[in-house]
């Protein structure tokens, strides 16, 4: 008798024991219940804006020596995809231009340096493939039973394309043709689509919008803006900025004798004994001609470089459109390679339009201040002429060649073109892959896909990606992961969690957003050490509003520090964590990520969130 009594208090004082325990740890996590509306709210990680840096993490054994198991706290928001998995956007067309709808995973091969990989994920998207559903609802309006959820909000940002006019290049009959064809693309964008417009000179911007009204207004802008008046009537020797660099970077002879040979004609009247001093004037215009072509090109990389900052902070499909009749890269600009590098970094893809249509060389020059070519020069001016407008558009090709984008060119229906380098393909195939014994070194990888029968396809996708590199902070590198990851759509499903939302209007004007993770511990690695199982996750939290642009956002870290009974009560029922931000009314688009430190697994998750007015 006295031992089964025995028995029962020592049943009794566990009970009582884990149910302090599940107290504890769900204030811990704050689990919730719906906000309540009338109650005063509680800030949780409502910071304005993403700081530079964050707090390190506590010290691992703070909790175990204190006896807590689960500890949280919220830290500064630090939002830079994981590149032991390589994804590649594919689009295929037939030798007619229309996009292969039909083919599966083992249609494709891929290669990584070319050595041949597994391809260990495979998808068919399309436009409507991330139609986002709302995850949310008012927490004073809880749903019924068996109520029919909401449909996807296809209104929220999935892709942006950032247009960029190079109105310093471009002629008036270029600004005339592409202003007219890009006037009738608007109205076939998907709803998703985002587009901001933008102009080399920087004297056009127009944020990303899916407001057709504001991007044709928008165009009114686009207008020839040159950095310099060069090529007038009176220049003497005339030199464009082709030849002006043969002469100065490349010490050509026979441009330095053309520009010569033209001094001598145009400014000593054809005196043939002043050659010295035509020779000296010559090289002295080519060098100014050289160095304001070069101040040029710079101008429009400067503004190719933030056009491309600014895009690549977009939380989404990312496309860039350089709409131009091109210029010339010379040994004293940057080479095309530095933007090919920021764009691969950014997974930024460049479709190029050459703004000249369908043209034929210019043998004469411009017919309204037509050059003065002697009889002995004129050939090869005229050449000089070709070679310039042959190079100029070279930049177009390495760009598009360089970021598995398009080059349309020689054709004069612009308004294809800007369809297809703006508009999403109806179809494309999403191809992943792990790559084996990658070393962590920041060198650039080659990729190739291929087709696995004899189609003779015309394949576009990214021609490489960048390893990453040795970081010998892992909290920094935990950091840039995390950063990467919350500015994309991309779902990862190494840790099992749910994403929920609730909102209650604190006023007309305001709301209490709450994010809700429930994480399924079994799909955890923990590390088992002092008798407890350990392991910190990383919350991060970013809110964007209907044109992609960051609102707020917060990280929040969870330490465990879990005794056995803990843990498999755990592994039944899971957890959740709860963040909680001020937004206003609107429509908002949720990017969580969550990632644990003991086994470097990430969780990915969208959510959508209307509040009305």
């Amino acid at each position: 008798m006295q031992r089964s009594r025995q028995f029962r208090f020592e049943r009794y004082v566990i009970g009582l024991l884990l149910t302090l325990g599940l107290i504890f740890f769900a204030g811990s996590l704050e689990a919730q219940a719906p906000p309540d509306p009338g109650a005063a709210p509680k800030t949780d990680s409502t910071p304005s804006s993403p700081p530079a840096q964050s707090p390190a993490p506590a010290n691992p054994s703070s909790n175990a020596a204190s006896g807590e198991e689960v500890s949280s706290r919220d830290t500064a928001a630090t939002f830079k995809v994981r590149v032991n998995l390589v994804l590649l956007r594919v689009v295929v067309r037939d030798s007619s231009g229309n996009i292969v709808t039909n083919l599966k995973k083992e249609d494709f091969q891929l290669f990584d340096n070319r050595k041949p990989q597994t391809i260990s994920s495979f998808s068919i998207e399309t436009p409507e493939s991330h139609a986002i559903v709302p995850t949310t609802k008012s927490a004073s309006e809880p749903a019924e039973p068996g109520e029919t959820p909401a449909a996807p909000v296809a209104a929220l940002p999935q892709r942006f394309v950032s247009v960029v006019f190079d109105d310093i290049d471009m002629l008036m009959e270029d600004v005339a043709s592409v202003r007219d064809a890009a006037s009738r693309l608007f109205d076939s964008l998907a709803p998703s689509d985002r587009v901001g417009m933008y102009s080399t000179s920087g004297q056009l911007t127009q944020e990303f919008t899916s407001d057709h009204a504001k991007l044709k207004e928008a165009l009114l802008g686009i207008v020839p803006r040159p950095l310099s008046a060069h090529g007038g009537f009176h220049d003497c020797p005339d030199l464009n900025y082709y030849q002006a660099d043969q002469i100065v970077n490349f010490h050509m002879p026979q441009a330095l004798a053309v520009a010569t040979e033209d001094t001598v004609q145009c400014a000593f009247n054809g005196d043939e004994t002043r050659q010295a001093a035509a020779q000296s004037m010559a090289l002295a215009v080519a060098q100014n001609v050289a160095s304001i072509g070069d101040s040029q090109t710079e101008f429009v990389y400067r503004h190719l470089e933030d056009t491309m900052r600014r895009l690549s902070s977009m939380p989404g499909q990312r496309v860039m459109v350089f709409v131009s009749p091109g210029f010339i890269v010379t040994q004293q600009t940057r080479e095309a390679g530095d933007l090919i590098d920021r764009a691969n970094h950014a997974n930024i893809v460049i479709n190029t339009i050459d703004a000249r249509g369908l043209y034929t060389p210019d043998l004469l020059g411009d017919i309204a201040n037509p050059p003065v070519d002697t009889v002995r020069t004129a050939g090869f001016k005229a050449s000089y002429r070709i070679e310039a407008q042959s190079a100029q558009s070279e930049i177009l090709g390495n760009l598009a060649d360089g970021t598995g984008g398009t080059y349309f060119h020689n054709r004069n229906d612009l308004d294809v073109g800007l369809q297809r380098a703006v508009a999403a393909p109806p179809l494309s195939y999403l191809l992943g892959f792990s790559p084996q014994n990658l070393k962590v070194d920041g060198h650039y990888h080659t990729l190739k896909v291929a087709m696995a029968g004899r189609q003779k396809f015309i394949i576009q996708a990214r021609h490489g990606y960048y390893a990453p590199r040795t970081v010998k902070d892992p909290t920094e590198a935990a950091k840039q992961e995390i950063q990467e990851a919350i500015f994309s759509q991309e779902e990862i499903h190494d840790v099992p969690i749910d994403l929920q939302t609730q909102f209650f209007k604190t006023d007309q004007t305001q709301a209490r957003l709450a994010v809700l993770t429930h994480v399924d511990v079994k799909g955890i690695h923990f590390r088992k050490a002092e008798g407890r199982s350990r392991d910190d996750l990383t919350f991060a939290t970013a809110i964007f509003d209907e044109n992609g642009n960051y609102v707020t956002g917060g990280e929040k870290i969870v330490e465990m520090r879990l005794l056995d009974p803990t843990l498999n009560r755990l592994n039944h029922s899971g957890f959740t964590v709860k963040s909680s931000f001020d937004i206003k009314p609107g429509t908002y688009l949720v990017r969580l990520v969550v990632r644990d430190a003991e086994g470097s697994q990430m969780a990915a998750r969208n959510g959508a969130v209307v509040i009305p007015n």
